[in-house]
């Protein structure tokens, strides 16, 4: 299948272990980006995934192509100038002391981008699957409008198209969230997100407290409903996490179809190592799982498996493959020695 995203890919450092920036004498250099994750996740069940962006014709620009090329994602549609690469520092939180992100992304060489460094119509030819974030409209005025382009022309070639959320405060506040957000939801197929961003980029509030370490899915059941009424979604997916710490965290999904729902089964992920990408790896199940599972069930384990491993690999991408993500969805858990 051939799988389309768009958005940024970051240069991201983060001090080693659980050190705090203030301690750290050195900084790991690794990339990442939502839709870049996705990608690379998609790549690693044997899709033909394409990122697409812009970066810059330097050596970090260069080192960014290299990072998404080593695990397979095609690179065809990655437009080449602008000044920088984005930088996210960030630091792994643990037990009660929550993890960090700080950005360094502004006028980013895709924050920058213009319409006529893309020709969207060709990237969605042929396409089966186009997948964007909420952080990519965030980033600047000029990226939002690459969104809706590349939308457009998605539907024109009958491209299935996801969104996955996303919302971060740092990057924008909800009002220009839901201005933005909510006319693009015309063109989404497949919506995927968490309590917050539900309600943030579109306005609608589960009755959900994931603070209080407690997550009730009956309580999203009617907001499904309503989003799927509202901008005609053929699928609403949604991350339930329970985190009862930034090193333990509970985990599972809900997706309805217009017409049925269902849960997954839930995953107790303690230790964390790393849980930045770990909605992204479930995004890039997901899309894995409904293209080629027999319902939406087998796709929404698939998706939840794929994530809750996600949490024990350090950096954004998920370095797993369909055989280990099938093993746990499966049922085995035991994490002993594959010999």
């Amino acid at each position: 299948m051939k799988i389309i995203t768009l958005g940024e890919i970051m240069v991201r450092l983060s001090p080693a272990g659980n050190e705090r920036f203030t301690q750290a004498n050195s900084l790991e250099f690794l990339f990442g980006g939502g839709e870049a994750n996705v990608a690379v996740s998609c790549a690693n069940y044997g899709h033909d995934a394409f990122f697409a962006t812009k970066l810059p014709k330097h050596e970090i620009g260069q080192a960014a192509v290299n990072s998404l090329q080593k695990y397979g994602v095609k690179t065809d549609f990655i437009t080449r100038g602008g000044e920088r690469v984005g930088i996210y520092y960030c630091e792994t939180g643990s037990a009660m002391r929550p993890s960090k992100v700080i950005y360094d992304r502004a006028n980013s060489a895709i924050a920058e981008a213009q319409p006529e460094d893309f020709d969207f119509d060709e990237i969605m030819n042929g396409a089966d699957w186009f997948h964007w974030t909420g952080i990519t409209p965030a980033i600047s005025d000029k990226a939002a409008a690459l969104v809706k382009l590349a939308c457009e022309a998605a539907k024109r070639h009958n491209v299935t198209v996801s969104v996955d959320l996303n919302f971060r405060k740092k990057l924008w506040t909800k009002e220009k969230a839901q201005s933005i957000m909510r006319p693009l939801m015309q063109y989404v197929d497949v919506c995927i997100g968490n309590e917050e961003d539900a309600e943030l980029c579109l306005g609608f509030k589960p009755n959900a407290d994931v603070n209080s370490g407690k997550t009730d899915a009956e309580g999203y059941k009617e907001i499904f409903r309503q989003m799927a009424d509202t901008f005609g979604f053929k699928y609403v997916v949604s991350t339930l996490r329970e985190s009862f710490s930034a090193s333990h965290n509970g985990w599972k999904a809900m997706i309805y179809n217009g017409k049925e729902f269902y849960t997954s089964k839930r995953y107790d992920i303690n230790p964390i190592i790393d849980r930045v990408g770990g909605g992204d790896a479930f995004a890039g199940g997901i899309i894995h799982g409904l293209l080629t599972k027999q319902n939406q069930g087998e796709a929404l384990e698939f998706a939840v498996a794929a994530s809750a491993l996600k949490h024990t690999i350090q950096g954004d991408f998920n370095l797993v493959s369909e055989e280990e993500v099938e093993a746990l969805a499966g049922g085995d858990s035991s994490g002993r020695v594959q010999r």
